[in-house]
């Protein structure tokens, strides 16, 4: 039987400082980061989506950032598949992959190794999904994929209209459920050892102060510029919902001043970090950290890096 391989995952919400810790974990350990984040896939998409600098990197190498152009759309199964490619790439090197990202659906999918039914589509009945959740509502897609997998159902955020399309017409050509397919593919175990690293805060409120100052350096950093550039292009159905792009559009369409504009895009960066804790809360193998019981982050580096080295050598 071939021994699994290790990996470090550095989890949590947005702006609790993924990327910093993440690339120190690569410093300290001889590895390189993948990133989990579905929007930092794409090209020019830098600021909105927070990719990590050059500076950042510190020269640590970053794979599945900015490969994408904005028309493209991606899919979860993709995604399993290009970071399973890299961690594998990265672990023949001899080196350690640390998989870093707050898309929770990714990092479990890859973590867990789940296979993805990609070949059955059915482009009309995606079609006539969308449609119905136009007209009445995305509950009502929910309400129906709860009479044949209620389990998904339960699962699904209203905001994520994508997944629960694709959870319904996996069903309807396939006649097996999400629920299902995940349950199998669990069988078949992963190829990985992973050390899950969370990043969080006691007071919910230091978390939104570190959000909404992020956004307004992101302002200071040219986020406007970049939105108008994005919005000039034809942009995909998975870029398109990008937190950052979509709460400007009003304000460059003269129906909202840039102060509302930017009071929305803290408020849905907020309502985004809190979505990313509830899924990430259920994972029990996931080793917390509190950023706001630190003094400083080096103080927690010493925390997390004791704790991966006792992981290790089990």
């Amino acid at each position: 039987m071939n021994k699994k391989i290790d990996v470090i995952s550095v989890i949590g919400p947005t702006a609790s400082g993924k990327t910093r810790l993440a690339v120190e974990i690569a410093r300290k350990l001889n590895g390189e980061v993948v990133s989990a984040d579905s929007m930092q896939i794409y090209k020019n998409m830098d600021i909105a989506t927070a990719k990590p600098t050059t500076e950042e990197m510190c020269g640590v190498p970053h794979h599945l950032i900015g490969f994408l152009d904005p028309e493209q759309t991606f899919s979860v199964a993709r995604f399993v598949k290009l970071a399973g490619q890299a961690a594998a790439d990265i672990h023949n090197r001899g080196k350690m992959p640390v998989i870093c990202g707050g898309t929770g659906l990714y990092v479990d999918s890859l973590l867990n190794n789940i296979e993805f039914a990609e070949g059955d589509t059915d482009e009309e009945l995606r079609k006539e999904l969308y449609l119905k959740a136009e007209k009445e509502g995305v509950q009502s897609l929910i309400s129906e994929l709860a009479q044949f997998d209620p389990q998904s159902a339960e699962n699904m955020n209203t905001g994520n209209v994508k997944r629960i399309v694709r959870a319904i017409e996996i069903y309807r050509t396939t006649g097996i459920t999400l629920t299902e397919q995940n349950r199998r593919s669990r069988l078949r175990g992963t190829p990985y050892a992973p050390v899950k690293i969370g990043l969080k805060a006691k007071d919910r409120q230091y978390l939104y102060d570190r959000i909404n100052k992020r956004v307004d350096i992101m302002v200071q950093s040219g986020l406007l510029e970049e939105a108008k550039d994005f919005f000039k292009t034809e942009c995909g159905k998975t870029a398109v919902k990008a937190i950052g792009y979509k709460e400007l559009e009003p304000y460059f369409n003269g129906s909202i001043t840039l102060e509302q504009a930017l009071e929305e895009l803290k408020k849905q960066t907020r309502r985004y970090a809190k979505r990313q804790l509830t899924w990430f809360m259920r994972d029990a193998e996931i080793k917390w950290f509190d950023i706001d019981t630190y003094t400083d982050v080096k103080e927690l580096d010493e925390d997390v890096f004791d704790y991966i080295g006792r992981k290790l050598k089990k």
